[in-house]
């Protein structure tokens, strides 16, 4: 199983980018997707996740209502689209995934996960 994150890159604040998960290795149905993020320094945290199945999507509060999740079956790719973006979102962006029916916030609970992309918002 392969993860492969990209489409990460510098923008202003109060721009937009779309950061794309392409997953191969086997097909996706019965997983949730995530995608996480990591600050300078800091530890990796949650900012969203999709259940392949149901297209259903759940966000951290900081995101939520600018960061928008989706996946494409036929290209097996989760996209993560970021509007509205602010200095605080620069990190290296990651996704995951996991076989659960549940959404998983928990780094620890994915099993694969892609290489990171960096996303830097200038103000």
């Amino acid at each position: 199983v392969q993860l492969q994150a990209s489409g990460g890159g510098l923008v202003q604040a109060g721009g937009c980018l779309r950061l794309s998960c392409a997953a191969s290795g086997r097909t996706f149905s019965g997983y949730v997707m995530g995608w996480f993020r990591q600050h300078p320094g800091k530890e990796r945290e949650f900012v969203g996740s999709i259940s392949w199945n149901s297209g259903r999507t759940y966000y951290e509060d900081s995101v939520r209502g600018r960061f928008t999740i989706s996946r494409d079956n036929a290209k097996n790719t989760v996209y993560l689209q970021m509007d509205s973006l602010e200095p605080e979102d620069t990190a290296v962006y990651y996704c995951a995934a996991k076989r659960s029916d549940y959404f998983i916030t928990v780094e620890d609970e994915y099993a694969y996960w892609g290489q990171g992309t960096q996303v830097t918002v200038s103000s």
